[in-house]
Formats: structure tokens, C-alpha cells, sequence
């Protein structure tokens, strides 16, 4: 199983559920059906950015700090791996638009971060799944259309490919038509 940790992110806050290490443990184990072998959870996200900034209006220094402690707790959970992708700052951008003909303050701004590395990551697991024949059947948890090739290269390859929808989110058709079955999983 492999799951997109920033799309399940998105989704479990829209449901109002607390994204911790627990709660992604339950929603993986509520991906797979009693007569399916679970090998491993393959998890892909980034640690939070850490870095000094200039804030936008006011060009003072602001700092980020947080912990990735949550990864490693997950990390040690029974049969999860983390793939670890890069958060890269790239700038703030306005939290309204348009921006306010008032005058502007830092507050008016959000950062902007962007994951890099995680499709990638995603797509060479599936990939060397689908070259090794070590399992039959993947259950992805995205809602990247990024995806899709490599979906495609397993399907290709005599692999299963099972997308894992959560409740009320609505897949892209592209990666319906790139999977074998839509796997409806409730919040655990």
C-alpha cells in the first residue's frame, strides 16, 4: 500500500479528524480487505520546513521550526516505511485576492511551501513492484494524476491497481481510468 501522505492530510481535515500517527494507521488497515495480505505501508511525506524568511511587508526575519517527530512515530509502527520527500519554501502569497487597496501588513500573507520529491518517490516504488513482481495488487492513496504513468506501467505489467477514495472527495476521472477498481474507504 502506498499512501500520499499530503492528499490524505487534505482529506482527513476536511473530515475534522486529528492527523497523527494513529489515525493514519487505522485509515491504512481500513484501505485493505480481510482476504488481502498487507506486505507494507509505504508512506510518503515531507518533514516540516526549517529556515529563517523575510516576511513580505515588513522585511523582518521570522523563523519556522517544526519537529518531524510524527514521522518517526510512524515510522515505528508495524509495518510502515516513510519516504521522505523535501517542504521548499518559495515564498508568501496574499491570503485574499484581490489584495486589499489598504495598506498591506504581514499578516495579509501566507506562506507558500511545495513538496518535492514525493511523486517521484512514489513512482519509482511503483515501479520496482511492478519490474520485481513481488506483490499482485497496490493500493494507492493520492489524488496526484502525477500518478498516472507509473499506474499505468504496473497495470502493464500484470499488477492490480486499487485507488483508495476517501469520504466526500471526489477522484480525478484520470485516475479512475488508470486504476483497476475505486476503493470507497471510510474514516476509521
Amino acid at each position: 500500500m502506498l499512501i500520499d501522505g499530503g492528499h490524505l492530510r487534505v482529506q482527513a481535515r476536511k473530515g475534522g479528524h486529528k492527523y497523527v500517527p494513529d489515525f493514519i494507521e487505522k485509515v491504512a488497515h481500513a484501505c485493505v480487505h480481510e482476504q488481502e495480505i498487507l506486505l507494507r505501508v509505504l508512506y510518503y511525506d515531507c518533514p516540516p520546513f526549517n529556515g529563517d524568511v523575510k516576511l513580505p511587508v515588513s522585511g523582518k526575519m521570522s523563523t519556522f521550526a517544526g519537529s518531524d517527530k510524527w514521522l518517526n512515530d510512524l515510522a515505528a509502527k508495524d509495518l510502515f516505511a516513510i519516504r521522505k520527500g523535501v517542504l521548499k519554501f518559495r515564498g508568501f502569497k496574499p491570503k485574499k485576492i484581490p489584495v486589499a487597496a489598504a495598506e498591506l501588513k504581514d499578516e495579509d500573507f501566507s506562506p507558500d511551501f511545495e513538496q518535492k520529491g514525493v511523486d517521484m518517490r512514489i513512482g519509482l516504488d511503483m515501479a520496482n513492484f511492478a519490474a520485481d513482481r513481488t506483490v499482485d495488487r497496490i493500493i494507492l492513496v493520492t489524488g496526484d494524476t502525477d500518478c498516472v504513468p507509473a499506474m499505468k506501467n504496473c497495470r502493464i505489467r500484470g499488477l492490480q491497481v486499487i485507488l483508495a477514495s476517501m469520504p466526500d472527495h471526489r477522484v480525478a476521472p484520470e485516475l479512475l481510468w488508470h486504476a483497476d477498481f475505486e476503493r470507497a474507504v471510510g474514516w476509521p
